[in-house]
């Protein structure tokens, strides 16, 4: 394992420089679904958003300037039935109607100081509820923070009764099977720091603050997430204490009660990308460097996925970025590009075998818009250096997926001691591959501003 981290991290150094341009590897990171559509893809990637409309064959590339952020920030994404793209950045809510050609700040039309505008803050969590609600909390240092919700998808929103002047929203999750039941998470940041968690059963109208029970450990800094509600049972959540099981890990608790109580049933080695409860009663938990984790009963605990051959290379999942699952059953994740993975995007219907959809060699190019929209403007002018450093050659053959490749590359040659990967010391990009190869191993989470 801490050999195949060592290649990761190496080939990450050798990717291309404009790609890690913010600091990190080009790496696929999050993955989002739009109701109702089966064969569509938004793909999060520390160098922007992809998005397919053909269950993966051909993505194209949205930039982070046009979506309204940069550094080392990762937006919460979640899309609309009719299509929109919504985008959490610092400095309010992004939103998208055009297929991700033209962005604009929602309520950034009413003035400051109106009660439903929420441009200009740091919105931190996101949700779109089965009836098309759209729900957005704020984590702004400067100011109280809110919970809001929006009933004509992103154009108005109107305060939920959360406002707080010393604590920070983190998550929302509305239940799939029951709209009306509605999850958030909140980190106080004043006077004693604690996590808070607040649960509705009428749509925001009543809110009910579920104490924390005292087996539920935290982290330095204690932030919990509602990562997951079960579609099918509003009662059934996981939560995740972020950071709780030290140096990197976090723990991961279920609660069959609507949170009021609370089982641990997993602690990983580093941070939860994503959790998943699947249609035939598994759940599953997506990390990087820790592997995937499978509970196979309702109240069971969470094992690793995987077997060790002595003789033959290991059989496990690969090393997911992120994990969703499509209506069907069938599951997409994000692995890494390179070694081991091979794949930027894949599919699987079982988590230890799965396809590759996408690798960044086949980018079709920026998203097809007009002369005059956000993505035209600002992102046109950049795909011809990232094509020609990614060697993008554009799709495959479409529906024609390959299982992984099992490559075995050679242990890069050291030279003068100065350890994995030199890039040497004339090298413009060395104090980037450096902050590249920190990123690659440890994929720190993102701090707060």
């Amino acid at each position: 394992m801490r050999r195949a981290l060592v290649f990761a991290a190496c080939l990450a150094l050798w990717a291309p420089a404009a790609a890690m341009a913010n600091g990190r590897a080009p790496l696929t990171n999050g993955i989002f679904l739009r109701p109702g559509d089966d064969h569509s893809l938004y793909v999060r990637t520390t160098f922007g958003l992809l998005v397919s409309h053909d269950d993966g064959c051909t993505f194209r590339w949205i930039c982070e300037k046009a979506i309204g952020y940069g550094g080392e920030f990762d937006p919460k994404y979640a899309i609309a039935t009719d299509g929109a793209i919504f985008a959490t950045t610092f400095t309010g809510l992004r939103v998208s109607r055009d297929n991700g050609c033209t962005w604009t700040t929602a309520t950034s039309e009413k003035p400051p100081g109106d009660p439903g505008r929420i441009a200009d803050i740091w919105i931190d969590a996101l949700d779109i509820s089965p009836t098309g609600d759209v729900w957005v909390a704020t984590a702004e240092s400067a100011k109280p923070n809110d919970v809001f919700r929006s009933t004509d998808n992103g154009v108005t929103f109107t305060s939920q009764g959360l406002s707080s002047p010393v604590v920070w929203w983190k998550s929302i999750k509305v239940a799939k099977s029951d709209p009306q039941r509605v999850y958030v998470t909140g980190y106080q940041v004043a006077g004693t720091a604690q996590a808070h968690l607040e649960r509705s059963t009428n749509g925001g109208g009543i809110w009910t603050e579920l104490p924390l029970p005292t087996n539920v450990l935290f982290g330095s800094t204690p932030i919990v997430h509602v990562t997951a509600v079960d579609p099918a049972d509003p009662d059934h959540l996981y939560l995740t204490s972020l950071g709780a099981n030290p140096p990197a890990g976090d723990r991961v608790y279920r609660s069959h009660d609507g949170g009021t109580t609370f089982t641990e049933v997993a602690a990983t080695t580093d941070p939860v990308r994503d959790i998943i409860v699947r249609s035939n009663g598994t759940a599953l938990i997506a990390t990087i460097n820790g592997g995937t984790f499978e509970s196979a009963a309702a109240d069971g605990a969470f094992a690793r996925l995987g077997m060790v051959k002595p003789n033959a290379q290991d059989a496990r999942p690969p090393l997911l970025g992120c994990l969703a699952q499509k209506p069907d059953g069938t599951l997409v994740g994000c692995g890494a590009n390179w070694q081991p993975d091979y794949m930027a995007v894949g599919r699987a219907s079982n988590p230890l075998a799965w396809q590759k959809l996408f690798r960044f060699v086949e980018l079709a190019g920026p998203a097809e818009c007009a002369a005059g929209t956000t993505s035209q403007d600002m992102c046109a002018p950049l795909w011809p250096s990232l094509q020609q450093q990614f060697g993008a050659t554009g799709p495959g053959t479409c529906g024609a997926l390959a299982d992984l490749e099992v490559v075995d590359l050679p242990t890069p040659a050291v030279k003068n001691g100065s350890g994995c990967c030199e890039t040497g010391t004339g090298s413009p990009g060395g104090a980037l591959a450096l902050s590249a190869l920190a990123g690659a191993v440890m994929l720190r989470r993102r701090r707060a501003r």
